[in-house]
């Protein structure tokens, strides 16, 4: 039996941390890896809303590893819950690490996305295909 922790959902986005979004220690910054997250939950909250969503809230956030320059970041979501006009995801965001090797988790989130009508108001969600 594999005991090896594995990405959760739906790999939605790949990306490199360059030194552009580091810190002086080498440390790619938190808000640069929650934008990664952001962006990703809206491709894939769109994707079902098929239309314009919105980040509602962000829960749950923790930062268990760092990132550094030259990890490649994958992010995965998976959408737990679906409401009205609303969809509830967890959001991972892993790294392959270019020195190391291997998978690692570096953090997760809750994020809350709303679907939006062309008035940016809320929308009902359209029934899944």
């Amino acid at each position: 039996m594999n005991d090896t922790p594995q990405p959760m959902g739906e790999l939605t986005l790949r990306t490199l941390a360059m030194p552009a979004d580091a810190n002086p220690a080498g440390d790619i910054f938190g808000g640069w890896v929650m934008s990664q997250m952001d962006l990703a939950a809206g491709i894939r909250a769109g994707e079902r809303a098929r239309g314009r969503v919105v980040t509602a809230a962000v829960k749950e956030m923790t930062f268990e590893k760092p990132v550094k320059i030259g990890d490649t970041v994958s992010i995965y979501t998976d959408i737990a819950r679906t409401g009205r006009t609303s969809l509830t995801m967890s959001v991972e965001a892993w790294v392959h690490r270019q020195r190391y090797g291997g998978l690692e988790k570096v953090t997760g989130a809750t994020f809350i996305m709303v679907a939006m009508d062309e008035n940016r108001q809320p929308m009902p969600l359209p029934p899944e295909e």
